[in-house]
C-alpha cells in the first residue's frame, strides 16, 4: 500500500497488573483500509482510543510520516455529539474546535457530503440512528484528517443501513486518501470492507495480513487456539 502514514511500536497499554494491550506494531499506509477484529475484550477499541490520542500508551510510541498531517477522525461507538443542538449546529461547533477558518461553510460542506440536508435544522437527539450515525462520522471529518478511526459503527444499524454506510466509507477513502481502521465482530463485514484484517485476543496480535487470506473457518481456528 506505499509508505506508512502512521507507525505504532511496540505500543502497550496496562491498568495495574492488568495488561491491557501486549506490545504490538502497526503500520498504516494512506488509502489503506484495516479491519479491528476479535472477542469482547480483545484490546481492539484500547488500541484505537490509543492511536486516536484519547489516552497514552503504557509504552511504545507513534510515528507519523515526515510531511504528513498527523490529525485523526475518531468515531467512537456512542455518538460523540451534543443531542439539543441542531445537526448544522454540531457540525459548526466542532468545525470551530477543528480551528476551521469558516465553521459555517465547513459544516454546510459536511451536510452535502454525508446527504444530511434533510435534517441540517433537526436536533441531532431527534434523528434516527442511522442518521446519527451519519451525523458522527461527518463530525470526525471536520478537521480534515489523514486517518479515521471507527469503533463498531454498524453495530445499531440495520442492513440497508450498514450497506449504505460503508459505501460512503469507500468513497471517503478514494476521494481523500485517508487511511481506514474500524473495529468488528463480524468477519464478513472485514472480509467485504477492508485490504487488511488485524485479529487481537486477549490483547494480542494473532493474524496481520490480508483479508483475501482469512476466511470464517480460519478466524475460529484462531480464536480456539488463543483460549
Amino acid at each position: 500500500m506505499g509508505a506508512p502514514l502512521l507507525t505504532a511500536r511496540g505500543i502497550t497499554r496496562t491498568y495495574g497488573s492488568f495488561e491491557a494491550l501486549a506490545p504490538l506494531d502497526l503500520a498504516i499506509a494512506r488509502g489503506e483500509r484495516i479491519a479491528l477484529t476479535g472477542p469482547n475484550g480483545a484490546g481492539k477499541t484500547t488500541l484505537l482510543t490509543i492511536l486516536a490520542g484519547v489516552q497514552a500508551p503504557s509504552g511504545g510510541a507513534l510515528e507519523w510520516a515526515d510531511g504528513a498531517s498527523p490529525k485523526v477522525g475518531w468515531v467512537p461507538q456512542s455518538p460523540a455529539l451534543y443531542p439539543r443542538l441542531t445537526t448544522r449546529e454540531n457540525l459548526r461547533l466542532f468545525a470551530g474546535l477543528e480551528g476551521a477558518t469558516d465553521p459555517a461553510a465547513t459544516a454546510d460542506a459536511l451536510i452535502a457530503r454525508a446527504d444530511l440536508g434533510d435534517f441540517a435544522d433537526r436536533r441531532a437527539g431527534a434523528l434516527s440512528t442511522g442518521t446519527m450515525q451519519r451525523l458522527n462520522l461527518a463530525i470526525a471529518l471536520a478537521g480534515s484528517p489523514s486517518l479515521l478511526l471507527l469503533d463498531e459503527p454498524t453495530g445499531t444499524l440495520s442492513p440497508d443501513q450498514r450497506v449504505r454506510l460503508w459505501g460512503w466509507m469507500a468513497d471517503l477513502v478514494r476521494a481523500d486518501d485517508m487511511a481506514l481502521l474500524f473495529s468488528t465482530q463480524s468477519m464478513d463485514e472485514a472480509a467485504r470492507n477492508a485490504d487488511r484484517v488485524l485479529v487481537l485476543a486477549q490483547g494480542r496480535v494473532l493474524h496481520d495480513g490480508p483479508a483475501a487470506d482469512l476466511d470464517e473457518a480460519a478466524f475460529m481456528a484462531l480464536l480456539e487456539s488463543a483460549a
